[in-house]
């Protein structure tokens, strides 16, 4: 492991005393802790051990999983550090709230949100680096959310399209790393009390556009994974200062008070709650629960713009033009014949009840029909990777069923499933189609344990062709 700063030392050995600072600085020497959170979305028997769970995290449990088993394939399972699952946990949010995880990425946090909303709802999970998107765009579709958003955009961006808009807002913010010590090298490589400082600017930077988004009376989460008090604290006596944000108590066992000596010495502060890796829970987390005050109405209301997710029931035809899938591009309701083969290519499946009316709300865009989780001209200036639930691409004649909507309906309990052996799951991960003993034809849901996660398609002869997308086979 690479030395730790001795900026480092010295600044916490000022801060906590020697004797604390001894016992932090002693903690980062040791093996970083590894957990899991089960899926409660989906269907199936999750085989990993159970014994320890993560303390004030419901199903969540100490212990590794493997990206090439059935549980993390079908979406059962997050591997997740157990201090990072706090913020998710820690947001008052209910089924039904319009939500916004507005620096996602690589997904721990939207997953847990998605649990939380229980397909009811509307998250935005928003990412600024297109690669690290793509991953966010993977986790939440790997996890069976139908009702997200996931952009690639600014906080500038989403604030000019979204002000009073969003019942709750996460802003887990880009930082110094320092509680990621033990699990990254990088980290303690490019560690300086100058970087402290540039990442305080750009939370700040990012959190006045936050504010805009949100609701009067909303929650506003704020974590980081370090320990500054110029990151944490500070961040957060400005947040009470400049908006009159009000602080809420965070039940959260084994973590520290927030030191308000560390910040403007508002007593509140102690309602914040500081994960130390010394403590025994996970890696180092900030987190701070805040309270938007009740206000005037926002800008929104007052415009009298219409942001609300997509109502069931609707069938109106949408146009529009551009380049994004989702909200710039042509849009239009599939024709009755295209109708048609898509209602034939995924006949017979079961649906969760928050999709019930998925045939009157499918749109399409460049032969990509799917299902927005919010109106597509709400969208506009924004870099859309996913609107909804994606159902599938129609080709010439026929439909092709998502990967996405096999994960979606894995939520319930299905008829037309081919349940794999574990050898037989290794070789339709590698992208062989298999010989199998079924009567089914056409489309079916692909499972290995019962847990479902791919579609496949069989002949009438049990050739079961492979649809496990290739970006993903092991």
């Amino acid at each position: 492991m690479i030395e730790i700063p001795d900026q480092f030392k010295e600044k916490f050995t000022g801060l906590l005393g020697q004797e604390e600072a001894g016992k932090l600085l002693d903690s980062l020497a040791e093996p970083s802790k590894k957990a899991y959170r089960i899926n409660s979305l989906k269907k199936g028997a999750v085989a990993y051990p159970q014994e320890e769970a993560v303390p004030g995290i419901p199903n969540a449990y100490y212990g590794e999983v493997s990206g090439k088993d059935p549980e993390w394939t079908a979406g059962l399972v997050y591997s997740q550090d157990p201090a990072a699952m706090f913020p998710a946990q820690a947001i008052p949010v209910k089924p039904g709230d319009k939500v916004l995880d507005l620096c996602a990425a690589p997904g721990g946090k939207s997953t847990a949100l998605a649990q939380k909303l229980q397909g009811a709802g509307l998250l935005v999970a928003n990412e600024i680096s297109p690669s690290r998107a793509k991953i966010l765009r993977e986790n939440l579709e790997r996890w069976g959310v139908a009702n997200a958003v996931v952009t690639n955009c600014d906080s500038f961006a989403l604030s000019a399209r979204f002000p009073g808009f969003f019942d709750a807002i996460l802003v887990d913010a880009p930082c110094s790393g320092e509680g990621m010590f033990r699990k990254s090298e990088d980290a303690i490589k490019y560690w300086s009390q100058e970087n402290v400082d540039l990442c305080a600017d750009r939370q700040r930077e990012i959190l006045t556009e936050a504010v805009k988004m949100l609701k009067p009376g909303g929650y506003l989460l704020y974590s980081t994974c370090t320990f500054s008090p110029e990151e944490d604290e500070e961040i957060v006596s400005w947040l009470l200062d400049e908006y009159g944000f009000k602080l809420l108590p965070i039940a959260a066992e084994k973590a520290a008070p927030g030191r308000p000596e560390w910040g403007n010495g508002d007593a509140s502060l102690a309602n914040c709650a500081r994960f130390w890796p010394q403590d025994g829970v996970g890696e180092g987390q900030f987190v701070a629960s805040l309270q938007k005050a009740a206000g005037e109405e926002s800008f929104a209301a007052e415009a009298g713009e219409d942001f609300s997710p997509v109502r069931k029931n609707k069938d109106k035809k949408k146009k529009g033009k551009g380049k994004n899938k989702g909200n710039r591009s042509s849009l239009e309701r599939p024709s009755k014949e295209e109708s048609g083969y898509i209602s034939e290519a995924i006949a017979g499946f079961n649906w969760p009840e928050s999709l019930a009316s998925w045939p009157s709300q499918m749109l399409k865009s460049q032969d990509h029909v799917f299902v927005p989780a919010l109106e597509p001209e709400q969208l506009k200036g924004i870099k859309v990777l996913n609107n909804g639930l994606e159902l599938g691409i129609l080709k010439k004649k026929r439909f092709e069923p998502s990967h996405q909507l096999a994960e979606v309906l894995g939520q319930v309990d299905q008829e037309r499933v081919v349940d794999l052996t574990e050898e037989e799951y290794d070789h339709y991960l590698h992208g062989e189609s298999l010989q199998v003993n079924s009567s089914l034809k056409g489309f079916v849901l692909v499972s290995c344990r019962g847990m479902i996660f791919s579609f496949g398609k069989l002949s009438g002869k049990g050739q079961l062709k492979n649809y496990y997308p290739k970006g993903l086979r092991q």
